[in-house]
């Protein structure tokens, strides 16, 4: 595990994303608030590359790698994979795609992480874009959604929706007293929410030809 944090800590890849300086906006939202949705629109819209901490992980256990072993073994005993493995996957993923806007989808999910990503990149993100969604709609979203599986039950939902504010909220708030956070209703239907998206990105001469 040491060979990939120190990796991570050299900072070559951060030197290389620093000099390219691609657009970075963070993407924060609770399990339900339709996050996801509204990347895939940025991405159709404004010519965005959607980024999802998760997938590169699971992407990289699938891979069958020295580090993707690491991660899965992580997983298993049920240990937090370190920012700074996340946060190299996430590099790399920035580096390869040749592209210089990014949706950072789900991350960072706490201060640690947030800290780690400034740290080992040298970067800050443009903008924070957090869909806040009252609870109460976000269960509902999520148990319409997944009627009859076990693991979107009443109680898994609002243990997600916990983790969620004890962990991420102090993400949002971080950025919020830099001016840094762009606030959306996530309450409203998806071409509403898509409409307040359009006043944050369009603004900024992001419109697609």
């Amino acid at each position: 595990m040491g060979t990939v944090v120190e990796a991570a800590n050299k900072g070559a890849s951060g030197s290389i994303l620093e000099k390219r300086k691609p657009t970075i906006v963070f993407v924060l939202g609770g399990p339900g608030s339709g996050k996801g949705t509204q990347c895939a629109n940025i991405v159709e819209h404004y010519g965005y590359t959607h980024l999802s901490a998760g997938d590169l992980l699971r992407a990289e256990i699938k891979s069958g790698s020295e580090n993707g072993t690491m991660i899965q073994n992580m997983i298993k005993e049920g240990k937090i994979v370190p920012s700074e493995v996340t946060i190299k996957l996430l590099q790399r993923a920035i580096e390869e795609s040749g592209k210089d806007k990014f949706l950072i989808d789900g991350f960072p999910r706490n201060e640690e992480n947030r800290a780690a990503f400034e740290k080992v990149t040298g970067m800050e993100p443009s903008f924070v874009l957090f869909f806040d969604c009252p609870e109460e709609e976000m269960e509902r979203r999520l148990l319409s959604r997944n009627q009859g599986r076990e693991d979107d039950n009443i109680e898994t939902i609002r243990k997600r929706f916990k983790v969620f504010l004890e962990s991420s909220l102090p993400v949002i708030n971080y950025y919020d007293a830099k001016g840094k956070v762009r606030k959306i209703d996530a309450a409203r239907p998806v071409e509403e929410v898509f409409g307040s998206v359009k006043a944050i990105f369009e603004p900024k001469n992001e419109k697609a030809d």
